[in-house]
């Protein structure tokens, strides 16, 4: 029998993590006695920080009441008061809210409300997606589908579905050509999905799948202004829906509650998960326009799919409290503020770092991007691991944060991302990016010599 130290399938098997034993606020607590900051909030999920005494609260009092009930027999008043909560007021013409697991659930629900919609308007032969290059969308094998990354995709290749196919990203980092203006790279960018949709055949196309943020896969990376609003006139002259991925984004992370009403227009379909619950509950959304259900309201009258744990009444009773704490306490405009000090203090630190090419973000959304050579923005080798150095040497120092590789085409290229909870103290954004300045520079220290 082989020697072992744990029976959990952990991200690695040959070696277990420290077991957490506890949190308070933006910390976590090891086992052995580590105070860990949390500054990527897990995966962009714990946006209140960690047990936070009214999302306790309001989850004790629901699990004393009713922990579950399956949605072909019961709705639930938590479920109920969370969908009015998000799109009561229907936010950019969304008007249905689809409680499920996480976020790579509301994708692939997202796809296949598209899909349902244009069947129920006779319009079958729309059974194509357009997304990015470099995006994730999650790792169930249609939204991995879905997602271009490249490393991701890799191993599951031969199932993957055809449907999807994919175009360059918003990423003036990397896409953006010498002396091209934000307008002219934006054209580009437009110009080449228009030409996907020709290619395809503008009628056989159902939806372009979209992050207004990029999270993990690349890290942070906002669009020029004036992106979106192409992409939305192309879906809208040809018919296909507009998909947004707010997963990671969403739900505040970026300044207002949904990272599109900083682009100046909404989606069609959207999908939400790791901000809508802090983490304190699993759940995830897909938020549906009023046409769609309309649609499908008069057609067949019910959307051809499911999960064992839809609308999950404990898991809506947590998310509720979440969205609760954030409207009461104010935290959208403190997640402005402590962003835009988030961004000068990674500027003054990172700004003229010879290994730092692109500080980049939104919100208490950042990421900074590591080159071998500033000046022709060249990867450090992946061979390297650089990321993986940067995490480990950084929980060292007790900072949990989100490193990533890949960055470039999902072989060459090394961010590493933040994403704080809202509520970080002014100190504790500084301690943050002290932090890892310290944990990059002595990485860089050990690779260089």
């Amino acid at each position: 029998m082989s020697t072992r130290t744990s029976r959990v399938l952990h991200r690695s098997l040959r070696e277990t993590p420290p077991k957490a034993i506890g949190g308070e606020g933006v910390y976590l607590f090891a086992e052995d006695g580590r105070r860990v900051i949390d500054a990527s909030g897990g995966a962009a999920v714990s946006c209140l920080g960690h047990q936070h005494p009214r999302v306790i609260a309001a989850m004790t009092k629901q699990a004393s009441t009713l922990a579950y009930a399956h949605t072909a027999f019961f709705s639930s008043e938590p479920a109920e008061a969370l969908a009015e909560r998000l799109v009561g007021h229907e936010p950019g013409g969304l008007a249905y809210a689809y409680f499920v697991s996480g976020g790579s659930e509301a994708i692939e629900a997202s796809i296949k409300l598209a899909r349902q919609y244009f069947i129920e308007r006779g319009e079958p032969q729309r059974q194509h997606f357009i997304a990015r290059r470099q995006s994730y969308h999650g790792n169930t094998l249609g939204a991995l589908a879905a997602g271009g990354n490249a490393w991701r995709r890799a191993p599951y290749a031969p199932l993957l579905s055809a449907a999807f196919s994919h175009v360059a990203p918003a990423f003036a980092y990397h896409e953006k050509r010498e002396g091209e203006s934000d307008a002219h790279f934006v054209a580009r960018l437009a110009a080449e999905l228009e030409a996907e949709f020709q290619r395809l055949g503008p009628d056989t196309v159902a939806a372009f799948l979209a992050e207004p943020v990029v999270g993990a896969t690349a890290g942070a990376v906002t669009a020029p202004d004036g992106y979106f609003k192409a992409v939305r006139e192309i879906c809208d002259r040809h018919g296909a829906l507009l998909i947004l991925d707010e997963v990671m984004s969403g739900m505040g992370r970026t300044g207002t509650m949904h990272a599109w009403e900083q682009e100046g227009i909404a989606p069609d379909i959207q999908a939400i998960a790791k901000g809508l619950g802090g983490g304190y509950q699993p759940i995830g959304a897909m938020l549906a326009s009023g046409k769609i259900i309309d649609t499908i309201r008069a057609g067949s009258g019910a959307f051809q799919h499911g999960h064992t744990y839809l609308a999950h009444p404990l898991a809506c009773a947590a998310a509720l409290a979440v969205q609760d704490v954030i409207l009461e306490d104010g935290l959208l405009d403190r997640v402005k503020e402590r962003g835009r000090q988030l961004e000068q203090r990674l500027t003054e630190r990172f700004g003229n770092h010879r290994h730092v090419g692109d500080i980049r973000g939104r919100g208490l959304f950042w990421a900074i991007e590591l080159v071998a050579d500033r000046a022709s923005r060249t990867s450090f080798d992946p061979a390297l691991k650089l990321h993986q150095k940067i995490k480990a040497e950084a929980f060292a120092n007790g900072l949990g944060c989100y490193p990533g590789g890949g960055t470039v085409d999902g072989v060459r290229g090394d961010h590493v991302l933040l994403a704080p909870p809202y509520i970080a103290s002014a100190a504790e954004i500084d301690l943050i990016v002290d932090k890892l300045g310290t944990s990059v520079d002595n990485v860089l220290r050990s690779v260089n010599h």
